[in-house]
């Protein structure tokens, strides 16, 4: 029995529409199957929840963007019970990308039906104050953050995603604000153990997998079942030098340069002098001075992609 968590919001609209072209292969091939359609934010990590709480196998399989992924990932009640598929249809994808993932549709759908092999993966947990949260791609505080938090509100996504360029949303969000913003002090700590201060801080990230933000390919050596984390830090770097160097970052080439600091570890503490947006997997959480970032200790079984 395969479970189906879709977003039909997801690119704006496009999730309905590919549902039905799934729905209608499913039915040709025979297969058993339960459909849930997510009707807000946080709902996918509820239904997945609810689901998995009897702690059972579940093949959950997604059709949604990486935001989907993440609420469903979340509310996993315990990971080793789980098989994960996903059919890609979101606007940045880095799940997909991350994991080598089928794009198409239809060979997302075959690549479930009949897979080759299953990555097994780690997932991260973000937690501040009291609360907990999981993240599959990466989470960070800062710029990236700052990003993520205004194209989820933005207005012009939408009409690009539309047109298939909504990775064009995160470039123009994150020029703008790269333009307008304070770096500021900020400390780190790996493993309970080294402790590094920063003062002039564009961004802290935690990468479980490679890419971030549509494509960015910030922790080239990160890998997704390696129980570590990959961890960028963008420091003490005048405004123009990162603007030009954002586009290396595509290819992985920015961590040539000075500013651009790479660290592994298994546990991530970071306190900020001010204040900074904060994400998990793209999806805005409120606003923190001090967060930590740690892996959980089961890994999650995801169909993996062609061979």
């Amino acid at each position: 029995m395969y479970t189906f968590i879709v977003n039909p919001n997801a690119r704006s609209g496009l999730g309905q529409k590919l549902w039905l072209l799934v729905e209608a292969d499913l039915k040709e091939r025979g297969a058993k199957y339960q459909v849930f359609f997510t009707k807000y934010q946080r709902h996918a990590a509820k239904l997945v929840r609810g689901l998995t709480s009897d702690l059972k196998p579940h093949t959950i399989v997604v059709l949604g963007g990486d935001g989907t992924i993440n609420e469903v990932v979340d509310g996993i009640a315990q990971l080793e019970n789980v098989t994960l598929g996903y059919i890609p249809i979101g606007s940045g994808n880095d799940f997909a990308r991350g994991l080598g993932l089928p794009t198409d549709t239809k060979q997302a759908l075959d690549n479930i039906m009949n897979p080759s092999h299953y990555c097994y993966i780690n997932i991260g947990i973000l937690a501040y104050d009291d609360t907990r949260r999981r993240f599959a791609v990466s989470s960070g505080i800062g710029f990236d953050a700052g990003v993520c938090h205004e194209a989820a509100v933005s207005r012009i996504k939408p009409a690009l995603n539309r047109l298939r360029l909504g990775k064009l949303t995160y470039v123009g969000i994150a020029l703008r604000q790269l333009l307008t913003l304070t770096p500021s002090k900020m400390t780190i700590r790996l493993d309970d153990v080294r402790k590094l201060t920063f003062e002039k801080t564009y961004f802290t990230a935690a990468m479980n997998l490679m890419y971030e933000g549509g494509g960015f390919k910030f922790c080239p050596n990160a890998g997704y079942g390696d129980d570590c984390l990959d961890v960028i830090v963008a420091a003490n770097l005048p405004k123009l030098k990162i603007i030009t160097l954002l586009p290396t970052a595509f290819k992985g080439w920015h961590t040539r340069f000075c500013g651009i600091h790479i660290f592994r570890c298994k546990k991530l503490d970071i306190i900020s002098s001010v204040s900074l947006p904060v994400h998990t997997d793209g999806e805005p959480v409120l606003r923190q001075t001090k967060i930590s970032i740690f892996l959980e200790p089961e890994k999650l079984r995801v169909i993996g992609g062609p061979h």
